[in-house]
């Protein structure tokens, strides 16, 4: 699963899987394998998009959260080399923030760790279109929950810098580093 099959004879359609998690993301490859794509893997931007210029990917499913620059980078820069190829944004780290730049950047859906294949591929495949029937909370966001997408929305606006967000938000760097590393806040 380093590279994706030979094309020869193969009308399966390209599948590149980054996500630096190597247990989960062999599972989601043999799963989205036997869904009918053909899966290259990687466990970071660089070693994606090595391969993705090699071989542009017709579809790509990428992790927000990696060792070096952020899924939100790789997103950016698949879309250069090929504006056609539809991505879907994966994070254990949900919030509105990051899934709004995802958006923005090019990917077609966002989800929320753990999730399935046949999510994925739903997710692939879904149109661009809102769905204005979604059901609206009638409860309002936590104040833990509140405080994590605020957090998100300033790391996003200084480009994911640790102490450039800790000088914005008037918090020691060290602070912002442990609220980072927690999940988020449950709805």
């Amino acid at each position: 699963m380093n590279a994706f099959p030979a094309p020869v004879d193969d009308d399966r359609s390209s599948l590149l899987l980054v996500d630096d998690d190597e247990a989960f993301r062999r599972v989601l490859a043999r799963a989205l394998e036997r869904r009918g794509y053909a899966v290259a893997t990687a466990g970071d931007v660089e070693e994606a998009l090595a391969k993705a210029q090699l071989q542009s990917p017709e579809y790509a499913v990428v992790d927000l959260k990696m060792p070096g620059d952020s899924g939100l980078v790789l997103i950016e820069k698949l879309i250069e080399l090929d504006p056609n190829t539809r991505i879907v944004m994966l994070t254990g780290y949900a919030s509105i923030a990051t899934a709004i730049e995802a958006i923005k950047l090019g990917a077609v859906h966002y989800l929320a760790k753990p999730c399935d294949a046949d999510q994925v591929v739903a997710a692939l495949h879904k149109s661009g279109e809102g769905d204005a029937t979604m059901p609206v909370s009638d409860s309002p966001l936590s104040v833990d929950r509140l405080e994590w997408e605020h957090i998100q929305r300033v790391l996003a606006e200084h480009q994911g810098n640790i102490s450039s967000t800790a000088r914005a938000l008037k918090m020691h760097r060290r602070t912002l580093q442990r609220k980072l590393s927690k999940h988020p806040a449950k709805e």
